[in-house]
């Protein structure tokens, strides 16, 4: 697919189908700029309007005319719930064999953050939270269970074994803060019931992930990689406690190492590849970058493996153009504006986030590169709060499994903009990669490794800065 928009005609035979971190951060843009502040998180790509649970679907400031058709008809696909094969709707068919959504809107929510499997959400079968599986063979390296591969499936086609069913039990600690309050924080164990296979391997980790926010990732893609390079430091060269490890990984489309930037390890190095593996583990689809028409299905699986496939018509189940369209609406997500950017007690929590050290990783502003990517991102200062960089977070954080170049204790630093919404888009405040923090405070409290002297300055706060600093976060 090109960069331009696809024709009307095309596009409704698819529906048929179908700045480096300071302690001073707020502030206007420079004089004489044309860019938008910090009050405007995504440049002129922000979305200013009204706030609503919607506010994360909603498309770039920026998305030109001429693909707006594009980014509707993405959307619809995104939502397009998928069927098994055989049907008589050949665009629509090739559902699993195992799967855990059959749509990509399953697990993203209104585009919004997912969540652990809890008595507030009884009836969606913890479906916006999956379960990395892997065995470590070295620091930085796993292979997939034998028999379970490198995902669990929680659904299953007609008369074929789902893989399990994730099962989690809450344990409360509580931490004393410096003013003497308490805070109870819930450690979760994982196991995984009603396996369908036999046992796992007896090497094997099992990761819980949530669906992270879709917001902002086409900005995310279009900042240099030499710029999120530039600021790791794998052997803390100054010092400060802080390290931060660029990830490399295979761009599948070049067949080359590339920056690894997407997904809670930053597995994935572009929206589309991030995409296309989505649409193989959660959906069971096959594109051309993951061929398989059986998914994530191991060849231990017999029932699984001779199973009907949409593939078998010798395409993929989802075709290029599906998949480019796919990423135009995930790439166009806009970043909604921050709210009350200059209420005196977030000003004064903007300060104690930059103070507490915070800003080490949660890096404030990036710049998109100027040319080589989509003009609507081309030449703009955003303010994610991320490097983008893995750092470890110690081993209250850790999975234990390796995944890229993310060993099983490190962690890319999620952004931060939008998380002050969670509650109104997804109906939850659940935070980190599993989603165990029920409030940004006990995200916080969580931080270890390379967070924890940040950490530690936090629970030393007076109430008064603590507030303070909560506010400023959830203005975001």
């Amino acid at each position: 697919m090109t960069s331009s928009s696809l024709t009307f005609a095309a596009a409704v035979v698819v529906l048929c189908s179908v700045a480096v971190a300071g302690s001073t951060l707020h502030g206007a843009a420079k004089p004489g700029s044309g860019q938008p502040g910090p009050a405007q998180p995504g440049g002129t790509a922000t979305y200013t309007g009204p706030i609503s649970g919607d506010v994360f679907s909603k498309s770039s400031s920026s998305l030109p005319f001429e693909k707006e058709l594009d980014f509707k008809v993405g959307n619809g696909l995104f939502k397009k719930l998928w069927v098994p094969a055989p049907s008589s709707t050949k665009s629509s068919d090739g559902l699993g064999p195992l799967y855990n959504a059959r749509s990509c809107q399953r697990c993203h929510l209104k585009d919004g953050r997912g969540h652990p499997p809890s008595a507030n959400f009884p009836t969606d079968n913890a479906v916006s939270l999956l379960i990395r599986l892997g065995m470590p063979n070295g620091e930085r390296s796993a292979t997939p269970d034998p028999v379970y591969g490198g995902q669990l499936q929680d659904f299953a086609m007609a008369n074929i074994p789902i893989e399990g069913r994730p099962y989690v039990t809450w344990s409360e600690e509580t931490v004393e803060l410096g003013d003497g309050s308490r805070v109870s924080l819930r450690r979760p164990t994982w196991s995984i019931a009603d396996l369908g296979y036999g046992p796992l391997h007896a090497d094997t980790k099992i990761s819980p992930r949530i669906a992270p926010p879709m917001i902002g990732l086409g900005l995310l893609e279009a900042v240099p990689a030499e710029q999120i390079a530039a600021a790791a430091d794998p052997d803390d060269r100054d010092g400060d406690g802080v390290s931060g490890v660029a990830a490399q990984v295979l761009d599948l489309e070049t067949g080359r190492p590339a920056l690894g930037r997407f997904g809670w390890k930053a597995g994935q190095p572009s929206l589309r590849q991030q995409a296309a593996g989505a649409f193989a583990g959660d959906i069971g689809i096959s594109t051309s970058l993951f061929p398989d028409g059986h998914g994530d299905c191991t060849r231990a699986q017999a029932l699984c493996r001779t199973a009907p496939i949409g593939a078998e018509r010798e395409e993929p189940e989802i075709s290029d153009t599906m998949l480019d369209l796919v990423s135009i609406y995930s790439r166009h997500l806009a970043v909604p504006a921050r709210r009350k950017p200059d209420d005196p007690a977030v000003r004064r929590g903007e300060q104690v986030f930059a103070d507490a050290g915070c800003t080490a990783c949660h890096r404030p502003t990036l710049r998109t590169a100027a040319t080589g990517v989509d003009p609507a991102f081309a030449n703009q200062t955003i303010w994610p709060f991320t490097d983008l960089l893995l750092h470890d977070m110690g081993d209250g954080l850790a999975d234990g499994l390796p995944e890229g170049m993310a060993n099983g204790r490190e962690w890319r630093t999620p952004p931060l903009w939008g998380v002050g919404l969670t509650e109104r888009v997804s109906g939850h405040t659940f935070f980190l990669h599993d989603g165990r923090a029920r409030s940004i405070l006990e995200a916080i409290l969580w931080h270890g490794g390379e967070g924890k002297a940040a950490r530690d300055r936090v629970v030393a706060l007076p109430r008064g800065e603590r507030e303070a600093l909560l506010a400023y976060i959830n203005s975001l």
